[in-house]
């Protein structure tokens, strides 16, 4: 950063700190000087969190020092460079991905190629849903100056051809505002995708009579799916069930990843988002939403095995510390906590694939 923008921001908090002394080192401005008679130190950091610069400030008496760290700013949408492995991943989950929706479709792609097209509605949506979650991450990393991957697709021999996909972190995340942004930027993103396509999928799937014959896979209701189920169908009778659009099914699946995610612990993106909204408070509310999946397994086994991939993968259900975890957020920022929550409850399956 130039001087000129160090002298904007020194502007813009004239009326908190008149600045005395003005240095440069360690690609850092140093700037020393006073607070004015009605200003606090937690004036001046909350004025500079919008700021271009990642600030430390320090008092000792009546002097203030500020540490302005200088950083390129981030460029949001330039495309870095692609490995091959981010390629070959993504190939991989695009091919398994329509292999599964051809043979939920009732194709046979291993002995008609042809077949394969069948799945494309399912592999489209879903491959959207999980770029657009994992998409969301990235910009928000990206925009607070993170350092972050291109997302990593799973491919998987699963009855819907992955595993997810995620971006890897590689820098640290030191401000709570940046940790909230990042955690919620993915959900949020996926989510958006997800329910418009499982509008259209209801809207465009087959009603059934009940027979004594199970047909397809069971799946569990959120309040979100009751709510279009009852809004698509109306007259849905109880000896009729709904055959799922693949892309339905994707939009089902799509809440149902969100939802997972959102779960408030460790490193899963409800974790970073709790920790950001609660702070030193999360660790306990991680430990109880954990201890809580022992019970939820009465009501469906997949919560045990979802716990249980949960402290094999994290070894923990705590949070990597924030350095300013302690500053406080905005009634804004606050907000998209509340924001996060609420599709959590509306995605939230207590049997999502019910015996």
């Amino acid at each position: 950063m130039s001087k000129k923008h160090l002298k904007e921001e020194l502007d813009r908090i004239s009326h908190l700190f008149i600045p005395h002394q003005i240095g440069n080192g360690n690609d850092a401005w140093i700037v020393r000087g006073s607070l004015t008679s009605t200003a606090s130190l937690d004036d001046v950091e909350y004025q500079l969190r919008q700021s271009p610069f990642d600030v430390q400030s320090f008092i000792q008496g009546t002097e203030v020092t500020l540490v302005m760290n200088i950083h390129d700013e981030p460029i949001l949408f330039s495309i870095p460079a692609i490995s091959k492995i981010h390629i070959l991943l993504f190939l991989a989950t695009v091919g398994t991905t329509l292999l599964a929706g051809s043979i939920m479709a009732g194709g046979n792609p291993f002995s008609t190629f042809s077949d394969l097209w069948k799945g494309l509605s399912f592999s489209t949506t879903l491959m959207m849903i999980l770029g657009f979650h994992e998409t969301g991450h990235y910009i928000y990393a990206r925009k607070h100056g993170v350092d972050a991957t291109l997302p990593y697709f799973l491919p998987a021999p699963t009855f819907i051809g992955t595993f997810g996909a995620f971006i890897k972190i590689k820098s640290p995340i030191h401000k709570r505002k940046a940790l909230l942004d990042i955690g919620a930027s993915g959900p949020i993103a996926g989510f958006m995708v997800a329910v418009p396509a499982l509008i259209w999928g209801l809207y465009h799937s087959e009603i059934v009579n009940i027979t004594g014959e199970q047909i397809g896979i069971q799946l569990g209701d959120s309040l979100l799916m009751k709510f279009f189920t009852y809004m698509i169908f109306p007259t849905l009778l109880e000896t009729q069930d709904i055959i799922l659009h693949p892309v339905a099914f994707a939009g089902w699946i799509g809440l149902l990843v969100t939802m997972l995610n959102l779960l408030p612990i460790g490193q899963l993106d409800g974790g970073h988002i709790a920790y950001a909204i609660l702070g030193r408070k999360f660790d306990r509310v991680a430990k109880v939403a954990w201890f809580m999946l022992i019970p939820m397994a009465f009501i469906s086994i997949n919560w045990l095995v979802w716990g249980i991939l949960i402290m094999l993968l994290m070894r923990t259900t705590k949070h990597p510390p924030v350095a300013n975890i302690d500053d406080p957020l905005t009634k804004e920022e606050k907000r998209i906590g509340w924001i996060s929550l609420i599709i959590f409850i509306l995605c939230f399956i207590p049997a999502p694939f019910p015996s």
